[in-house]
């Protein structure tokens, strides 16, 4: 497997990307190739201050551009195509890397998905998910979490499917039962949206649907796959790390709640797109990067892609 990673994404780039990759190595398979997108100038000089040799299986791919983290997605794209994040792509579309990884700006990440690998046809809109750390010590899925905050009952109704396939597939969690994150358990209960979205899944045979669940059961291992629109995901996810760096800051140490490190997760790969790609935060570190790497390879061992392909061929007309 060839993995692009952009060099360049990212606070402490290209230090963090660098570093991350040595120590994916150790652990990825043997026949694995970690490709480097980026400033060979910058990049080479981090390797003289590091005193550090790249062994061959991480090469360097030449990206004379960068992207920042404030600049409009789409513009940056067609403006900066000798950027890592357009250039790592364009070597996915060419069949030169099976999966791209950077903690670079989202939005380019999202639109590059989009434009270049396309979403897997009959998908609506792509999503992107988070774990969500349960009180029996396992995880659940919560998507979408900010691709998409304006969905509409079919969009939800596809990140149902995509979040069992994830479950099954890549979690491994056997029949996972899905929920519609909602203000209230009833049917009945809710926004149109969340009302509309939940008479489509009760009638599916597509997926294990057990109703609503309520925020305060966002914990407890109520549900496998939690389904919600970007905007409200969003909030929830933030609000999490809110509270984790809360208790952080007051240093208050639990293995529980030292499970919303980012680091134990490294970034989340954008969901309904012929591809895999990875995006991580922007202050990740080298063993977020490792962690990344190696989430990567276990949703390319799952054939993920393939699995949600002829899932959802029946969505098109």
């Amino acid at each position: 497997m060839r993995i692009a990673l952009d060099a360049m994404g990212g606070d402490h780039a290209p230090r963090s990307p660098l570093l991350g990759s040595l120590e994916a190595l150790k652990v990825l398979p043997p026949g694995d190739e970690i490709l480097l997108v980026g400033k060979t100038e910058r990049i080479e000089q981090e390797l003289q201050l590091a005193g550090i040799t790249l062994p061959d299986r991480i090469r360097v791919i030449e990206a004379s551009e960068m992207i920042d983290m404030d600049e409009a997605p789409t513009v940056a794209l067609s403006h900066k195509r000798q950027a890592s994040i357009p250039v790592a792509y364009g070597m996915m579309r060419q069949g030169q890397a099976d999966a791209i990884i950077s903690a670079g700006n989202t939005g380019a990440m999202l639109v590059g998905a989009m434009y270049t690998l396309h979403t897997i046809p009959g998908i609506i809109r792509p999503c992107i998910p988070a774990l969500v750390p349960q009180s029996n010590d396992q995880y659940s899925l919560l998507l979408d979490v900010g691709s998409n905050p304006d969905a509409k009952p079919d969009v939800l109704y596809q990140y149902a499917i995509i979040g069992k396939a994830y479950a099954e597939l890549v979690m491994k969690i056997h029949q996972p039962r899905v929920a519609l994150l909602n203000i209230g358990e009833e049917e009945e209960k809710g926004n149109l949206l969340t009302q509309a979205t939940h008479r489509l899944m009760k009638e599916s045979p597509e997926f294990n649907f057990i109703g609503n669940i309520e925020a305060r059961d966002l914990f407890n291992h109520s549900a496998d796959v939690i389904v919600c629109d970007g905007f409200t995901g969003n909030i929830v996810l933030k609000q999490a790390e809110a509270f984790y760096n809360l208790l952080i800051d007051r240093q208050v140490k639990d293995p529980f709640f030292e499970r919303y490190n980012y680091e134990n997760y490294g970034g989340t790969p954008i969901l309904g797109i012929n591809g895999i790609a990875m995006i991580a935060h922007g202050i990740s570190t080298p063993n977020a990067f490792k962690t990344m790497f190696l989430e990567v390879r276990k949703i390319h061992d799952s054939g993920l892609i393939s699995e949600l392909q002829e899932s959802l061929k029946r969505f098109i007309d």
